[in-house]
């Protein structure tokens, strides 16, 4: 088996923080604050494209109620969903997940980028995105 986090969920290694049905959530070994916590799919997905709604919404559904207890149980004032999908996107691990971050005023890091791309496209992105949109284009399932 290849898929470090496919690994994890079949072994039973990690440290959990929930074990559901669809979706898992974990403390990563070197997390960027304290709580950190890795939401991913209990099925292997390699990212958001191929996901099925039903996985993303239990995946998500998972991710704000970590959130929900990071402000309750370490009075975290916010969090940081951070997730990558696809080859451009500097995917670490190819199976969807989600780095949910606790956050604190003046913790002392950032999570935001800092830059902007330097990909240009010829037209205006939202009325493409919108068109796409209007024209249902749905995500694909599989490879």
């Amino acid at each position: 088996m290849d898929c470090v986090f496919c690994q994890l969920i079949l072994e039973g290694t990690a440290r959990w923080v929930s074990r559901e049905a669809e979706a898992c959530a974990f403390t990563p070994l070197n997390p960027l604050a304290p709580g950190h916590t890795l939401v991913v799919p209990t099925s292997h997905f390699t990212d958001m494209f191929e996901t099925p709604p039903d996985v993303l919404t239990a995946s998500m559904t998972l991710v704000q109620r970590v959130a929900a207890a990071m402000r309750a149980a370490l009075d975290a004032s916010g969090v940081n969903i951070l997730s990558a999908s696809g080859p451009g996107s500097e995917q670490s691990v190819p199976h969807l997940h989600f780095h949910v971050v606790p956050r604190w005023v003046d913790d002392g890091i950032s999570t935001w980028p800092t830059g902007q791309s330097r990909h240009c496209l010829v037209g205006d992105p939202g009325t493409k995105l919108a068109a796409a949109l209007n024209r249902g284009h749905k995500p694909h399932h599989g490879s």
